[in-house]
């Protein structure tokens, strides 16, 4: 009786039972969880989206961007005229051209000297001026307008209207004059001493609305629980702005500065606007992109334009890859999360 017969666990009485019934449930395998399956048609669904959601941007990167650097990579190595099949071989002739013409070495100097003057000039107004607008002042919303309205200009109105207004007998000289001081007038535009200069300051007034709008996001970001912590602790205003702003604003003053040393190694338009492709040459504002386009299409070389192209786009990477190596490191770790990196 005693294997015939089983004690029931809910209220204790004996049931009777099959003989070998426990020792072949004990043996069977185990059932699989029926949550895997969905699971995997959940992933295969989630990867799915993603391809169809990322295509269009991936096609449209490789047609726009890879492919044309791949093809200026091509034709670098050949003298070409623009049309017809490239056949006059020169292997890495252009290449060696670039890197020994004293042209290109200017040029380059010239980008140098427009990127640390970018920075030095930008940075500490565009600071400055978010620190005064993020403050409950009258009129704030007109200022910010007025401070950014340049950046929506277009570069093709901006380089023509400060070259109508900076001609030696344009506006800018006729107001000195009209004021008492045309000690001050000068040639803004054709003098070597000044252009670059000119150059800066129409740069900077382009483009400082872009850096105080990254700047006023960054400080409105900051809670303002912390700042009224220090109030309470005693800090002065500019203790505030030292030892708590400028700390936690340091990731958005990273990225503006990323992005405007890519926007100075690139720079063309305004330069080609205001001075052209030879004058700028004269003055000290040719750029890179200037010399590609005065040494290719202009000289009707246009393998050789196509390899500036292509030592314009390295030297662009490897500033870009040193720049997120060593200063955009912090931020980008705390971007990628331990879910993703699996």
């Amino acid at each position: 009786m005693s294997d015939t017969l089983g004690t029931d666990p809910a209220d204790g009485r004996q049931s009777q039972g099959t003989p070998g019934a426990g020792d072949a449930a004990a043996s069977a395998p185990p059932a699989p969880p029926r949550a895997a399956a969905p699971r995997r048609r959940g992933r295969a669904r989630t990867r799915l989206e993603i391809a169809v959601l990322t295509a269009p941007a991936i096609v449209t990167f490789l047609a726009f961007v890879i492919l044309p650097v791949a093809l200026a990579a091509y034709y670098g190595f050949y003298r070409w005229k623009g049309y017809g099949d490239p056949t006059d071989w020169v292997g890495l002739n252009n290449y060696k051209l670039i890197l020994t013409d004293p042209a290109f070495h200017d040029v380059l100097w010239h980008n140098g000297v427009i990127l640390l003057l970018s920075l030095v000039l930008q940075g500490p107004v565009a600071i400055a001026l978010a620190l005064l607008l993020n403050r409950r002042i009258r009129g704030r919303s007109a200022i910010r307008v007025l401070i950014f309205v340049p950046y929506i200009v277009s570069e093709i109105i901006v380089g023509i209207g400060w070259g109508l207004i900076l001609q030696s007998n344009g506006a800018a000289n006729d107001l000195l004059h009209h004021l008492g001081l045309g000690s001050l007038e000068a040639d803004w535009i054709a003098d070597p001493d000044l252009a670059l200069w000119t150059l800066m300051a129409i740069i900077t007034w382009k483009y400082i609305g872009f850096a105080v709008i990254l700047m006023l996001a960054g400080l409105q970001s900051i809670p303002d629980e912390i700042f009224e912590a220090a109030q309470i602790d005693g800090a002065s205003y500019w203790q505030i702005q030292r030892r708590i702003t400028l700390p936690l604003l340091a990731p958005t003053i990273r990225i503006w500065a990323f992005l405007s040393i890519i926007g100075s190694l690139q720079l063309f338009d305004l330069v080609y606007i205001i001075w052209g492709p030879y004058v700028s040459g004269t003055t000290g504002t040719s750029t890179m992109a200037i010399y590609m386009l005065a040494q290719g299409r202009n000289a009707g070389n246009y393998g050789y334009g196509s390899a500036v192209a292509v030592v314009m786009f390295l030297i662009s990477l490897v500033v870009a890859l040193i720049y997120q190596r060593f200063v955009l490191r912090r931020d980008l770790r705390g971007a990628v999360t331990e879910g993703t990196v699996r």
